[in-house]
């Protein structure tokens, strides 16, 4: 835990909200009537303002950093020598603003931009060496009570604690005039991250009726990508906060395919895809997996939708269709119902999406997205049967779909289309169940019989290889990897299965 001390003004709004974010604030001098709230959280208080008195009281706790948060007595350049690693913290994003009062400043000004500023303490404000620094968005309906508090009890947080915790590691050097912190990289994992996106809209709901939504755009992402696609049919009813995130993970599946593809996507999963030589049968394909659970789903296409894939979209209840493209009479097709909305991405050969995002409470997830694509020697034959060359084509189709299925996932295939989908069990063996349900049970004009499996990590013991021939598998794909892995062959020799490792896994949990 990072060890603060503090010197409090304008009621001390920074340090009190470090506190109450779990940062470890032992002593704090403060003016006589800002005591109570310090107090309260049991921090030692400082009353005088002596600075000597104030330096010598805060050496006695032992701590990493001096937090200076609107300190209002004279004599700060007194304690420069004497405070552990002295951080002042300014309401304004400095050299801008360098007065008594940032905040009225910024707003006078008429800025749309303004922050905090971490600096080390050597001198007057506006000359110290900058630690680090924390953009605020100006609104146009701010006033000093509602900007103060963005500014000092958000971003001030923020920067204050990223400066403490640098001190606290013994990372901040200073080098003449400027201050070095080691180990301060970009790439594509950057020290610090700074996102700035606009809201597009204010959504009906978000996942339930009871909780609010909005989306938010990136206008710098180059990638196709559905929150700036443009709805072509005007007065349908706007995108909610699940049909976002569905047609978004509609377009990620489709991209995979350089051949005509077509997805249905249903609660974040694919309730069928396929690739054929026309976007029209690979639609058909994708919806025949599970025609009833693609009731009220989403549909993605990899080429531009024609009126004969538009005919099949409107035979039954969809949500929303995206595309790269729609012919006119598509669009009138499409148009005969009423909320189904229809967003044009545009072209899909841009670059793709190198990065994707979870938020997490307290933090955030960053992590490249899954771009790996197996060929044939990418494959290693365990068995003792050869896959055929149909067999190794569907594994491969197999693997770039259960990329996009939530895990535990078990897809059958046959050619280039889904045939069965197990998704999000928690038992390996319950998603070969489901699949195989699904398969049998579901899926129109299709068969389970001679299909391919593709598990997305391996499978700890042979029960869902059993199952799957039960069910009339007759190839696997799977990532192998387990201490069990001979069991597994065995059990598939034995069988008369084929089955290939890939020798990595495709994981999805979001």
């Amino acid at each position: 835990m990072v060890r603060l001390a503090g010197l409090a003004g304008d009621r001390g709004r920074t340090l009190l909200t470090l506190h109450d974010r779990g940062f470890d604030i032992r002593a704090v001098a403060v003016e006589s009537g800002n005591r109570g709230a310090f107090e309260e959280r049991g921090i030692d208080t400082i009353g005088s303002a002596d600075p000597p008195d104030i330096a010598a009281s805060v050496d006695e706790h032992d701590v990493d950093a001096t937090v200076i948060d609107g300190w209002p007595r004279p004599g700060l350049a007194d304690l420069a020598e004497r405070l552990p690693n002295p951080l002042r913290v300014h309401p304004s994003l400095l050299p801008a603003f360098p007065d008594e009062d940032p905040i009225g400043a910024a707003l006078d000004a008429g800025v749309k931009t303004t922050g905090v500023t971490v600096t080390f303490l050597t001198g007057a404000t506006g000359t110290e060496p900058i630690v680090t620094q924390e953009p605020v968005s100006v609104f146009s309906d701010d006033d000093d009570a509602s900007l103060s508090s963005r500014v000092r009890e958000e971003a001030g947080v923020r920067a204050a604690a990223r400066a403490a915790t640098w001190a606290a590691e013994g990372r901040i050097t200073l080098d003449g005039g400027q201050v070095l912190i080691e180990g301060d990289g970009g790439g594509p994992f950057p020290d610090r991250r700074v996102v700035s996106d606009d809201r597009k809209a204010e959504l009906r709901y978000g996942e339930n009726p009871h909780q609010a939504a909005a989306v938010y755009a990136d206008r710098t992402e180059a990638a196709a990508n559905v929150v700036r696609a443009e709805q072509l049919n005007e007065g349908a009813k706007a995108l909610s906060y699940n049909n976002y995130n569905d047609a978004d993970a509609a377009l990620d599946l489709i991209k995979e395919f350089d051949a005509p593809a077509a997805a249905v996507i249903k609660h974040a999963n694919p309730a069928g895809c396929a690739v054929s030589d026309s976007i029209a049968d690979a639609y058909d394909r994708a919806l025949a997996t599970d025609p009833m659970s693609a009731f009220g789903g989403i549909v993605a296409l990899n080429r531009s939708c024609d009126t004969a894939t538009a005919e099949s979209i409107i035979d039954s209840f969809k949500e929303v269709v995206v595309a790269p493209g729609f012919s006119e009479a598509a669009l009138d097709v499409l148009g005969e119902k009423e909320n189904l909305r229809v967003l044009d991405v545009g072209s899909l050969d841009g670059p793709a999406a190198t990065l994707f995002e979870k938020p997490l409470v307290g933090g955030r997830l960053v992590q490249e997205r899954d771009d790996q694509r197996l060929t044939t020697d990418d494959l290693e034959v365990v068995t003792e049967r050869q896959p055929t060359d149909d067999e190794l084509e569907t594994m491969r189709f197999a693997w770039q779909t259960i990329k996009h299925v939530k895990s535990n996932a078990i897809v059958f295939a046959t050619g280039t289309e889904t045939v069965g989908i197990g998704m999000g069990q928690v038992s390996r063996v319950d998603a070969v169940h489901l699949a195989a349900m699904k398969g049998s049970e579901h899926a129109e004009g299709k068969s389970v019989e001679g299909a391919v499996m593709a598990s997305d990590a391996f499978f700890p013991f042979p029960d869902g290889i059993e199952r799957a021939a039960e069910a009339g598998i007759g190839a696997v794909i799977q990532p192998g990897g387990s201490v069990n892995d001979d069991e597994v062959i065995a059990a598939a020799d034995d069988l008369g299965l084929s089955m290939v490792f890939t020798g990595q896994r495709c994981f999805r949990h979001d």
